[in-house]
């Protein structure tokens, strides 16, 4: 009996610290571990589809410096013509739609008619991504599920007639990836918010939230639109506190940084096409296109595309810093994904069925040293050290100490190495052509190198 009461005072006691209370100060907030499937998982897809993807347009100059080929905020640029890149948006619109046609009659046009979730997820799966981050509503208001607080504004009301979130929810999890949203905080013309931000939030924006956390319970908030105000008028602390403490996703999910008054606070710090600083400190996540448009844009050319190689290097360079990689595609208003982003993705996914093992669940080499040939890369994973070429060697020296054994992914055969003071040297193993496929970049296992 006293060793009953023991055990059951035990856990009773285990269960107190695994159920922490966390106060909407931002001090409390960030002492919740950032759940590990999220570190683990290292690449994940982007879907920025809306209204504007019936337009499907934006420049091909960022001449503003705030995105203006970004062609989710075409609505936006309409509106404001103050500089002559606008305008451009101006004259496209006249030129193909009227004076006349305005962005909310873009609607009879978002008809998804071919999407297909359990496609999309399929390819998802086969790019080798472990979740996925869906813009449930972008600044323009539009929701992609029947949100009572967007009546009549949204996919299901409106358009496809459709729970588009929902069921691409249901696709992606039937997968086994994890499925996220992003939501913007602000609304472009949304009358409540121009005339009482403090009502908006709470009548429209913390019910909008919560709802699409209990109805789907996804695995990542994305919030973004947050620069207007500081997180004290978002509410922020507020939402993140019952967020993590009494929603359904309490345990799983995770946040970024974008919650008001600049990125200070929050979850994982983004960064988005290379700006902003990331910390090997803070877990954080690259978000970015394929091209240069977030949404769709049909006025991109093949000099916009990444090509395969350049998005695999891409992938390693961001993880070996201790990185995420979130990759977005613009599909069409009709719900297909353009081929070229479909072909981009799917390369992808056959190098890492190769070479997954030196990118998911892996750390960065804190102790790696300062390299001046940038062709290199380190990844670590227990006590195996990842050696990430993206420039073939004929001879390789590496800075550690041992090694038991050698293996180039993907090689059947025996690769020859030597120690060398603190150093494996490595000798690149006679390859046939095509012995390798996808050689976009190799990767040497140095086991037992720690």
């Amino acid at each position: 009996m006293r060793k009953i009461i023991t055990l059951l005072a035990l856990a009773f006691c285990c269960q107190g610290l695994t159920a922490q209370t966390y106060q909407p100060t931002w001090s409390s907030l960030e002492s919740r571990p950032i759940p590990k499937w999220f570190t683990d998982a290292k690449f994940g897809i982007f879907i920025h589809w809306g209204l504007y993807s019936v337009p499907a347009w934006a420049t091909n100059s960022n001449a503003d410096g705030f995105g203006s080929n970004y062609a989710e905020w075409y609505w936006e640029r309409l509106n404001n013509t103050k500089l002559k890149i606008h305008r451009e948006f101006v004259d496209f619109h006249n030129k193909n739609y009227g004076p006349n046609f305005k962005y909310q009659d873009f609607v009879t046009q978002f008809k998804a008619e071919l999407f297909d979730p359990a496609q999309w997820a399929w390819l998802f799966k086969a790019a080798g991504a472990k979740y996925v981050v869906l813009t449930s509503k972008h600044h323009e208001g539009f929701a992609l599920w029947p949100s009572r607080e967007s009546w009549n504004w949204n996919a299901y009301d409106a358009g496809p007639h459709r729970d588009l979130a929902g069921d691409l929810s249901e696709a992606v999890k039937k997968t086994g990836l994890h499925m996220g949203f992003y939501y913007s905080l602000y609304e472009w013309y949304n009358p409540l918010y121009k005339q009482d931000v403090n009502k908006y939030v709470d009548q429209h924006m913390l019910p909008q939230l919560k709802d699409l956390v209990n109805r789907y319970q996804p695995d990542i908030i994305w919030p973004d639109g947050e620069w207007d105000h500081s997180d004290t008028v978002w509410r922020s602390r507020e939402f993140l506190s019952w967020l993590y403490n009494e929603s359904p996703v309490k345990n799983t999910v995770v946040t970024n940084d974008r919650w008001g008054g600049g990125r200070n606070h929050g979850g994982f710090t983004t960064t988005e096409y290379g700006s902003g600083k990331a910390s090997l400190e803070r877990p954080w996540e690259e978000c970015r296109g394929i091209g240069e448009s977030f949404g769709y844009n049909r006025n991109e050319n093949i000099g916009q595309y990444q090509t395969s190689r350049q998005l695999v290097h891409m992938l390693i360079d961001v993880v070996s810093r201790g990185g995420n990689l979130l990759l977005n595609i613009g599909p069409a208003a009709d719900g297909t994904i353009p081929v070229i982003m479909q072909q981009r993705l799917k390369d992808m996914g056959d190098w890492l069925q190769i070479n997954g093992d030196a990118i998911y669940g892996t750390t960065t080499w804190r102790e790696a040293p300062t390299q001046k040939d940038k062709t290199v890369f380190y990844t670590r994973k227990g006590k195996d050290l990842y050696v990430l070429l993206t420039s073939w060697k004929q001879q390789l020296s590496v800075p550690a100490a041992k090694a038991s054994s050698v293996a180039l992914l993907g090689f059947k055969g025996k690769v020859t190495y030597k120690h060398r003071g603190n150093n494996v040297t490595i000798m690149a193993p006679v390859l046939s052509p095509g012995e390798l496929s996808h050689q976009y970049a190799w990767v040497y296992q140095i086991k037992d190198a720690f």
